[in-house]
């Protein structure tokens, strides 16, 4: 089992979505962004389930229990007894179920794009197809799911997202955990949550209905609902700061001051390539016709406009989200 800690403070601990990587995941700016907001004040405790991304391979079942094992596997490696719980997309089905099961270890608990029973995630017949593209073609699959995902991403950030799930996951890993999710149904468990909760829902999310984060809280007794503007699935894509937002106020940290933006110039992304392909700030220079100082001031900028500490970080940022196959 992977796992990664950022921030301190109380535990914070984050049930991942479908599928995660967390070195590849780090080297997207958006999500980094993300989880370094909720790193202020916390310490984020991330991990990558069995048969994804730094995890070793897996190729048992796929069960609820196994989710929950994973769990408490990585709470007794931290050392945690009682931390808040961030459940996202298909973890928030599974950090609802944790809550339930085992309240004793939950101060306070955040769903951000659940559901309550994953039959209600499309139709029959759609689940269906989307299970079969992947099984058939990883390639056409992951495209379409960032599609759905992250449909307020620019093309070459779906492009990116698309990579990365590639290769945070094989494609029979990929169905297996999308099957689960589909089966998942935790709406039983929903009642014996005594966690404080709050329910946070995009009003327009493409992949998992309102309606479904209408249920979640309707059936938590006591439970907050924030349906937020936008259309995308994934935390980190849209709007991000206003779930940042709401998640931070809901666990009593400040407010955050606007991220910087982690876009680059068409420059620095031409830059950001070249370093990629491992050339140095001289062949950079030769290449684009400029004096090696100027390449390393480029780098530099790039660098710190990304908030990465080597050339490294910069070139698996641009593997992960560049626009290209």
């Amino acid at each position: 089992m992977a796992y990664a800690l950022t921030g301190s403070g109380p535990f914070l601990l984050v049930a991942p979505g479908w599928l995660s990587h967390l070195e590849l995941g780090w080297a997207i700016p958006a999500d980094r962004v993300f989880h370094e907001s909720l790193s202020s004040g916390r310490t984020l405790v991330r991990y990558d389930r069995p048969g994804c991304g730094l995890s070793d391979p897996y190729e048992g079942p796929r069960t609820m229990e196994l989710e929950l094992a994973t769990i408490a596997a990585v709470t007794e490696a931290v050392g945690m007894d009682r931390f808040d719980v961030l459940g996202w997309s298909m973890g928030a089905a599974v950090a609802a179920q944790w809550a339930a099961d085992r309240p004793d270890t939950v101060s306070r608990l955040v769903l951000y794009g659940g559901w309550a029973t994953g039959a209600a995630i499309g139709d029959e017949d759609s689940r269906r197809h989307i299970l079969g593209l992947l099984a058939t073609h990883w390639g056409l699959g992951s495209d379409l799911l960032t599609d759905l995902f992250a449909p307020e991403a620019d093309a070459g950030t779906r492009l990116g997202l698309a990579g990365y799930q590639r290769a945070a996951s094989s494609a029979e890993t990929a169905v297996a955990l999308l099957r689960l999710a589909y089966d998942m149904d935790v709406r039983a468990a929903l009642p014996r949550i005594q966690a404080p909760t709050v329910v946070l829902h995009r009003i327009a999310d493409r992949a998992a209905p309102v309606s479904q984060g209408r249920a979640l809280a309707a059936a938590i007794p006591g439970a907050e609902l924030v349906e937020l503007e936008g259309r995308s699935h994934l935390p980190a894509i849209g709007d991000a700061e206003s779930v940042v937002a709401e998640i931070r106020r809901f666990l009593g940290l400040r407010r955050l001051r606007s991220s910087m933006p982690t876009g680059l110039t068409a420059r620095q992304t031409e830059v950001a390539a070249l370093v990629a392909e491992g050339l140095t700030n001289r062949q950079l220079a030769e290449r684009l016709g400029i004096t090696e100082r100027s390449a390393e001031s480029h780098v530099e900028r790039i660098r710190l406009r990304l908030g990465f500490r080597s050339r490294s970080q910069v070139a698996a940022w641009y593997v992960a989200t560049g626009p290209h196959e």
